[in-house]
């Protein structure tokens, strides 16, 4: 008599299709069960309790998204040292291993915080990490040709075209 048990790809799919039809389950009787009367009170913008002021349209300054990357990084190391303790705080497997595993993830361990410690030290290095910058350091040129010439260049005044009647206009 052979028995037929399901594998262990069939039993993800089943958890899989269960997951997604409990979801659309939720989401549909939600949809039955609520009230359908909006007004300009609940059709209004919402932000963090208060009341919306200029355009959405605003420009973040960018040193958000560095500090938001860096926090990103020092919780996915987080997440990965948390197994690393848990296993390597397991008894029973090092001695198994006549303490070589927990030598080999000890050492592993400190190579992986030891690289995200040098990537912070660059970005600090850099002044990724200060939130006031210093004044920018403009570039000298290194050309044959005098400043005078170019402030000279830089103050003179063209005749330009009138793009609505074809006139000449003096300056810019």
């Amino acid at each position: 008599m052979a028995e037929n048990y399901i594998s262990d790809f069939g039993t993800i799919l089943l958890f899989l299709v269960g997951g997604a039809i409990f979801v659309v389950i939720g989401l549909l009787t939600s949809k039955l069960v609520r009230p359908k009367n909006p007004n300009p009170e609940k059709l209004a913008t919402y932000e963090s309790g208060e009341e919306p002021i200029g355009n959405a349209w605003v420009q973040f300054n960018p040193r958000f998204y560095v500090v938001a990357l860096i926090f990103i990084i020092f919780d996915v190391e987080l997440a990965f040292l948390f197994p690393w303790a848990t296993v390597f705080g397991r008894k029973d497997l090092i001695e198994a291993t006549d303490g070589v595993w927990g030598w080999f993830s000890l050492v592993e361990m400190f190579i992986f915080i030891g690289v995200l410690i040098l990537g912070l030290a660059y970005a600090w290095a850099k002044g990724h990490l200060d939130w006031i910058k210093p004044k920018p350091i403009l570039p000298q040129s290194r050309s044959s040709i005098p400043m005078e010439v170019y402030q000279r260049v830089n103050e003179r005044k063209y005749d330009l075209k009138s793009k609505d009647a074809g006139q000449r206009t003096n300056g810019v």
